[in-house]
C-alpha cells in the first residue's frame, strides 16, 4: 500500500468526476498532478498541486480549480479536510481512521510494505567499486562500493532486476608494474636484497603473493629476463589481488553478481566491433583537434587522428580512439566495454566512478546512446573524496598498504554496519568526513546509532510486554485498532505512511542516502515519542492491560518493519539489543 498513491489516485478521480460534469474541460494531461507532504507540517497531511498544473491547459484560474476539486475529495471518507491555500494550492488533512488503519496494514504487508513495481522488471546494469587489480582496496573503494550496492539493493527493492557488476582493470600497464613489484617479493622469498624503483608497489601485501609465487614455481625465474616471466606473474598476481579484493569486498558485505576482464576484449575482436558499430552510424572519422582550451601547451601540435564524433550525443568535444602508433586510447575499451552491456540486453546503466572521473562522464554517456541508438540512458555517479580523523587528527597511514587506510582497516576498526551507514548519510557527489571516534560514538549526534538504537528500544519493549504475557505476534497485533490518542503518534503514523513514496524517489534519483536520511529522521520522532512517555504514562507502549498495551505497541512495532527494510536496503542489520 501506498497512501500517497491511493490519495492522489482520488484527486485524479475527482478531476475526472468535475469533467464529466462540465466543470472542467477534458482532454487534460494529468502526469504531472502530485500528492506530497506539504513544506509545512502545520497545512496538513498531504498537498496536491493539482490546480496549479491545470489552470493553463484548462484556461481558469487555479483558486475556481482547487475550490471545485475541495468539494469532490471532502465528500471521500479517507479526507477530513480539503482547504485551498495561497493562489491554488490544496492542502488536505487525512481521516483519523486512515492513520489508525495504517499500522496493522504495514504488519500484514510485512517485508512487503514499502516495496514498489516502480521499476516493471526492467533490467539493470550498476557497475562500481571497478578498483585496480593492484593491491587492497582504500577507503575511497570502500564508500563506492557501499554507494553502489545500496543502490542496487534500492533499485532491486523497487521493481527492477538488477545486476552487480565489477570491471576488472587488468588490460593496463598498471599489471605490468604489478607483476614486476611482485617477482620482486619473489626474488625476496628467495632471500635475495631487493630495492623498489619508484612507479612500484612496496606495499607488504605482496609479501604473501611472493612465496605464494615462489611455492608454486620454485627458482624458475630467478636470473630470467622479463621475457620468460612477466606473462605469467601478471596472471598470477591479477588472481591473487582479485582474491584479496572480493575478501574486502565480502568484509563490507558486498558480493557481486559478474565480475568482467577488461583484458578480455584485447586480440578478441571485441574493441573493434565496438568501434565498428559506431563507424557503422557514421560518428567514426580522421581529423585534427582544436587545441585545448586555456594556454596552449608548448608541443602541442595539430595531428590528425582517429576520432569518435561524440559531439553528435552531447559531448563537448570529439574523442580520440586510437593513438598515433596505432594502438588504442584507454577510451576504446571503455567503448566496448559497455557496447557488450548494451549488447547483453540491459535497459539501464549505471556506473559509480570516482570523483577524478569527472571528465569521463560526457564522452562515456555519449558513448552509450550512440550504441544504443538512445535507447539504454547511462546514468554516472561521482563519488567524492572521504577525509579521515582520529583523535581531531588527519589519519592517513596503513603500514600493510603503505600508503594509505585499507577498506579492510576500516571495516576492522569499526564494523562493517557502522562503515556502510555512515557513508551513506551523505550524498555520493559530496566530500565525507569519517572520524573514527564518532561513528562508533553512543549518542544521538551519531546517526547509525541513533537509528539501531531505534529499532532495539522497540525490541526491548516487545520483550517487555511478551513477558508480561501479551501477545505482541504480528498476526494478533495486525488485527488490532492502535491508540493514536496524541499528536505525536500520529505524526509517527505520518512518517511510516511516507516510505513507500521515499523508496520510488530514491530510486528514481539513483541516491540511497535518501533512505538514511529518512530512517534518522523516522528514528528521531520514535526516540521522541519514547521520551514522552517518561513524563506522561498513557504515552508508554507497554500499559497495565494487554489490550492497551497491544494499541500501544502496535504503532512501534510497524516503525520497526520499515526501520528493519530501510537498513536492509543499505546493507546494515537491525540491532535488537544495544551493547
Amino acid at each position: 500500500m501506498n497512501l500517497f498513491s491511493d490519495i492522489r489516485a482520488l484527486v485524479i478521480a475527482s478531476i475526472e468526476a468535475l469533467q464529466s460534469e462540465g466543470t472542467l474541460p477534458t482532454g487534460l494531461t494529468l502526469d504531472a498532478v502530485t500528492t506530497e507532504p506539504p513544506r509545512d507540517p502545520a497545512h496538513g497531511d498531504m498537498a496536491t498541486n493539482a490546480a496549479m498544473v491545470l489552470a493553463k491547459p484548462a484556461k481558469m484560474k487555479p483558486r475556481d480549480i482547487a475550490e471545485a476539486l475541495a468539494v469532490k475529495l471532502s465528500a471521500d471518507d479517507r479526507i477530513a479536510s480539503a482547504e485551498v491555500a495561497g493562489p491554488g494550492f490544496l492542502n488536505l488533512r487525512l481521516a483519523n481512521s486512515v492513520w489508525r488503519g495504517l499500522p496493522g496494514a504495514i504488519l500484514k504487508a510485512g517485508t512487503e510494505y514499502g516495496r514498489s513495481t516502480m521499476g516493471q522488471g526492467l533490467r539493470v546494469n550498476v557497475e562500481y567499486v571497478s578498483a585496480n587489480p593492484t593491491g587492497p582496496m582504500h577507503v575511497g573503494h570502500a564508500r563506492g562500493a557501499i554507494v553502489g550496492d545500496a543502490m542496487a539493493s534500492l533499485l532491486a527493492y523497487a521493481g527492477y532486476d538488477v545486476t552487480r557488476e565489477y570491471y576488472i582493470n587488468d588490460g593496463g600497464a598498471q599489471v605490468d608494474v604489478l607483476a614486476r613489484s611482485v617477482y620482486l617479493r619473489y626474488l625476496q622469498a628467495h632471500g635475495q636484497d631487493v630495492e623498489f624503483a619508484d612507479g612500484t608497489y612496496p606495499g607488504e601485501y605482496l609479501i604473501e603473493v611472493g612465496e605464494a609465487l615462489k611455492a608454486k614455481v620454485g627458482d624458475a625465474y630467478l636470473d630470467k629476463g622479463e621475457d620468460v616471466w612477466l606473462a605469467d606473474v601478471r596472471e598470477f598476481a591479477t588472481d591473487a589481488m582479485m582474491a584479496l579484493i572480493r575478501e574486502d569486498l565480502a568484509a563490507l558485505g558486498v558480493h557481486m553478481d559478474h565480475f568482467f576482464s577488461e583484458k578480455s576484449l584485447y586480440g578478441t575482436g571485441r574493441i573493434e566491433a565496438a568501434i565498428d558499430s559506431l563507424r557503422d552510424k557514421g560518428l567514426i572519422y580522421r581529423g585534427v583537434l582544436e587545441p585545448p582550451k586555456g594556454k596552449t601547451p608548448e608541443d602541442w601540435e595539430p595531428r590528425e587522428q582517429t576520432l569518435f564524433k561524440s559531439t553528435a550525443h552531447g559531448d563537448d568535444v570529439d574523442r580520440p580512439i586510437m593513438k598515433s602508433d596505432g594502438s588504442w586510447t584507454y577510451f576504446a575499451p571503455d567503448i566496448a566495454y559497455h557496447y557488450d552491456k548494451v549488447q547483453r540486453g540491459f535497459d539501464m546503466l549505471i556506473d559509480i566512478f570516482g570523483a577524478d572521473h569527472g571528465g569521463y562522464v560526457k564522452r562515456m554517456k555519449a558513448a552509450v546512446s550512440a550504441l544504443s541508438e538512445g535507447r539504454v540512458p547511462l546514468d554516472i555517479k561521482l563519488i567524492q573524496l572521504v577525509k579521515l580523523f582520529k583523535n581531531g587528527e588527519p589519519f592517513k597511514m596503513s603500514k600493510r598498504a603503505g600508503t594509505f587506510i585499507t577498506l579492510r582497516d576500516l571495516v576492522e576498526m569499526v564494523g562493517a554496519d557502522v562503515a556502510r551507514f555512515h557513508m551513506l548519510t551523505r550524498k555520493s557527489d559530496a566530500a565525507l568526513d569519517f572520524d573514527f571516534d564518532k561513528v562508533v560514538e553512543q549518542s544521538k549526534e551519531n546517526p547509525v546509532f541513533y537509528v539501531q538504537y531505534a529499532h532495539a528500544r522497540i525490541c526491548s519493549a516487545l520483550r517487555k510486554a511478551a513477558e508480561a504475557g501479551v501477545d505482541v505476534s504480528d498476526a494478533t497485533l495486525a488485527e488490532v485498532t492502535p491508540d493514536l490518542s496524541h499528536t505525536a503518534e500520529v505524526a509517527l503514523a505520518a512518517k511510516l505512511a511516507e516510505w513507500p513514496r521515499l523508496v520510488e524517489i530514491a530510486a528514481r534519483t539513483h541516491e540511497p542516502h535518501r533512505i538514511a536520511t529518512y530512517l534518522s529522521e523516522l528514528a528521531s520522532d520514535l526516540h521522541g515519542l519514547w521520551n514522552q512517555g517518561k513524563d506522561t504514562p498513557e504515552m508508554r507502549f507497554v500499559q497495565d492491560s494487554p489490550d492497551a498495551t497491544q494499541a500501544k505497541i502496535l504503532l512501534v512495532r510497524a516503525t520497526a518493519v520499515v526501520i528493519s527494510a530501510g537498513l536492509g536496503i543499505l546493507g546494515v542489520t537491525p540491532a535488537e539489543e544495544m551493547r
